[in-house]
C-alpha cells in the first residue's frame, strides 16, 4: 500500500495538470466542452433542478456582482 504522502503528491500533480490544461483552452474550446457536458447531463440537471435551485440563484447573483465590479 502506498503511503499517504505519495498519494497526496500524485493528487497535487493530477490537479495541477488539470488546471494547466484548462488554462490552455481558448474561450471557444471551453464553451464547446461546457455545452457538451450540459447536453450529456441535461436530463439529470432537470431532475434535480428543485434541489439545487437556490444554490444556482445564489451563484448567479454572485457572478452578477463580480461582473458589475469589473464594469464599474
Amino acid at each position: 500500500m502506498r503511503n499517504l504522502s505519495v498519494l497526496r503528491d500524485d493528487r497535487d500533480l493530477f490537479y495541477g495538470e488539470g488546471t494547466r490544461l484548462l488554462r490552455a483552452l481558448t474561450i471557444q474550446e471551453g464553451l464547446k466542452q461546457w455545452l457538451e457536458l450540459q447536453t450529456a447531463f441535461e436530463g439529470q440537471l432537470q431532475q434535480t433542478a428543485t434541489l439545487f435551485e437556490q444554490d444556482r440563484w445564489n451563484s448567479l447573483a454572485e457572478l452578477q456582482a463580480r461582473v458589475s465590479c469589473l464594469v464599474e
